[in-house]
């Protein structure tokens, strides 16, 4: 006896996407359990066979801090604008692994998610999106040992005077940011590297050049004025210049500077959504 299926007996209708700008943020709220998942495997698979574990979280930007106040404060005596030298490192180091560690994941979205993305459907955009999130929890480590040796400098006057101010209130939005950024141009380098691998090894190394054009190792205002504005181009010196200033309250804080970050950052959310969209239909032709 031949059975009729009626519409009614779907639980769930798959369609293609009809606009490359499209979201579909209400399908990935529905599939947020899966995003938890994804969140708990990329942060604890990394550090799941290490014998240090999590405390990598700490150590990374602490020997990394040391090495760059050995050879730029002690060897090329660069200035730190008067903060104490390990403190004015180290809020640049967290700033940028964070931005780092995010886009460097986030632009392998297609090619080390290849076997589970042509085997069962779901929201592709939760991959990225939990690299993002994962990083985050990494993020938040890393600044409360930042925060802890704030709080030393705070109430020890003799290595350095700190002034916070209001712009702490900021974070959240330096965070936001950052990982918009992170997520905007990670989605245009995994679209990218469907086709040509060569931009997987071209990235670690722009990542590493890229540091030196950010002011993570010197403040902007040792910057030579014919240069300042090229490292202002880069979105990410306004968010670190911003949280230098606001916990210590040396630095350079502007609203113009700012804005064109979170623009820059709309920016290329918008084309990375494009971008991702575009591939996303034909990916496992070519990965």
């Amino acid at each position: 006896m031949r059975e009729t299926i009626h519409n009614d007996d779907w639980t769930l209708e798959i369609y293609p996407k009809a606009s490359l700008f499209k979201l579909n943020l209400k399908e990935v709220w529905r599939y947020r359990d899966l995003l938890i998942l994804f969140v708990r495997r990329d942060f604890v698979s990394v550090y799941k066979q290490t014998v240090l574990g999590p405390l990598w979280f700490i150590i990374q930007p602490i020997f990394t801090s040391l090495v760059q106040l050995f050879v730029f404060t002690n060897i090329a005596q660069i200035s730190t604008d008067g903060i104490p030298p390990i403190l004015f490192y180290l809020s640049g180091n967290v700033m940028w692994q964070y931005f780092s560690g995010c886009l460097t994941l986030t632009s392998n979205t297609f090619q080390n998610n290849a076997g589970i993305f042509g085997k069962v459907y779901f929201p592709r955009l939760i991959t990225p999106i939990s690299l993002i999130t994962s990083q985050l929890l990494k993020f938040a480590v890393q600044f409360g040992l930042f925060l802890a040796i704030w709080l030393y400098f705070f109430y020890d006057d003799s290595a350095g005077v700190i002034n916070p101010n209001w712009t702490i209130a900021l974070l959240p939005i330096l965070v936001i940011i950052m990982a918009g950024l992170a997520l905007g141009s990670g989605m245009i380098i995994s679209a990218l590297t469907t086709k040509y691998r060569d931009f997987s090894f071209l990235l670690s190394f722009a990542v590493q050049l890229l540091m030196y054009s950010t002011v993570v190792i010197y403040p902007l205002s040792v910057a030579p004025l014919e240069y300042r504005k090229f490292i202002v181009a880069n979105p990410m010196t306004p968010l670190i210049e911003t949280f230098r200033y606001a916990f210590t309250g040396s630095g350079t804080f502007s609203w113009l500077y700012l804005g064109y970050s979170f623009v820059f950052m709309v920016v290329l959310m918008l084309v990375g959504i494009v971008v991702f969209n575009k591939v996303e239909r034909t990916f496992m032709d070519t990965v």
